[in-house]
């Protein structure tokens, strides 16, 4: 019979095996003809006992095959979201994703002091890193799986507009112009317009102390406009400098009294000269609201949202600001 084959339950009883144990020495032919009916009962028996289980019955499918499997589900479709092939976990599912093994693209700024800066062995630092890689840990990524992309300012849009990234964590400001073409997740920092001090500086202690007072900004920047035009300091005397840089370099040198734009963007033009500066607190403007870009329409908003939150709460968003923001976190960053 081949292997795997099965005796059919209704043939009769198979031959008897080629070769058969000797009897005992001595014994007669009554005695070997009584053997030889023993050992033909004893296959009727097996064979029986092969056709019952053959037959449909309890236990087995209407074929006469295996029994079916119970209690567990039988196709992709039957498994609960977190068992599925494409990975899926339940809707009220918190906390980070498994790690997939994906890249993500992340457009970040790498030449803005404390948010985003390319280091001299090619990786990046600052406060929006930060913030995007703790944003990809949630989503299922390590930081090998993260693609760094720099972004300016004038291309944020165009870069997740066109698909080129999956976020962008780059100084991003939520208004209602730019959320007309993407989504935005946060916010997870607030800034307000401020000006920097030299930290020994006792005479600039509200905003009518700059009257008078030489006030750097960027060339066609709105800060320095939005001092005068909200009577803040109409009588400040505005410097124009080509960047930020340049007006905090003449505030160390002395040659200007003050250096005006958002806080936050001031904290981290200061944190390599950490206690040589400080921020005057006078909130010249309304909130400022930090926020992570997505794509129109991305999926991942919600649980960008999640960490960003996550973030807050869990002490990670603080010791990044005192780490990478000092003046920032010493005001109590938002």
């Amino acid at each position: 019979m081949p292997p795997g084959a099965h005796p059919s339950p209704h043939s009769g009883p198979p031959p008897a095996p080629a070769h058969l144990p000797p009897p005992a020495a001595g014994a007669g032919g009554s005695r070997r003809r009584r053997w030889y009916a023993g050992g033909a009962a004893g296959v009727l028996v097996l064979a029986g006992v092969l056709g019952w289980q053959l037959l449909p019955g309890d236990g087995a499918n209407s074929a006469g095959g295996r029994p079916e499997k119970t209690g567990g589900p039988s196709t992709p479709g039957d498994q609960p979201k977190s068992q599925q092939p494409n990975g899926a976990g339940p809707e009220t599912s918190t906390g980070p994703e498994a790690p997939t093994g994906k890249k993500i693209t992340i457009g970040i700024k790498t030449d803005q002091p404390g948010f985003g800066v390319k280091q001299s062995d090619g990786s990046y630092a600052g406060f929006d890193v930060d913030v995007a890689t703790y944003v990809a840990r949630a989503l299922g990524h390590t930081p090998a799986d993260i693609t760094w992309r720099p972004v300016r300012s004038s291309d944020r849009e165009t870069a997740l507009t066109h698909h080129d990234v999956d976020l962008v964590v780059a100084t991003y400001t939520i208004n209602e112009s730019r959320a007309k073409q993407v989504d935005f997740a946060g916010p997870y920092l607030v800034a307000h317009q401020d000006v920097l001090l030299a930290a020994n500086n006792s005479a600039i202690s509200k905003p009518a102390d700059l009257n008078g007072k030489r006030v750097c900004a960027v060339t066609g920047s709105t800060p320095a406009q939005m001092l005068k035009d909200s009577g803040a300091a109409p009588q400040a005397e505005i410097v124009s400098a080509h960047s930020y840089a340049l007006c905090v370099s003449a505030l160390e040198q002395g040659t200007v009294d003050a250096v005006t734009t958002d806080d936050a963007l001031l904290a981290g033009y200061a944190a390599d000269r950490y206690g040589a500066f400080r921020l005057g607190g006078f909130r010249l403007s309304g909130d400022e609201r930090y926020g992570v870009g997505l794509p129109k329409g991305s999926p991942l908003k919600a649980k960008v949202e999640q960490a960003l939150k996550a973030m807050a709460t869990d002490g990670t968003k603080d010791r990044s600001l005192q780490k990478n923001l000092p003046l920032l976190a010493k005001r109590g960053g938002e």
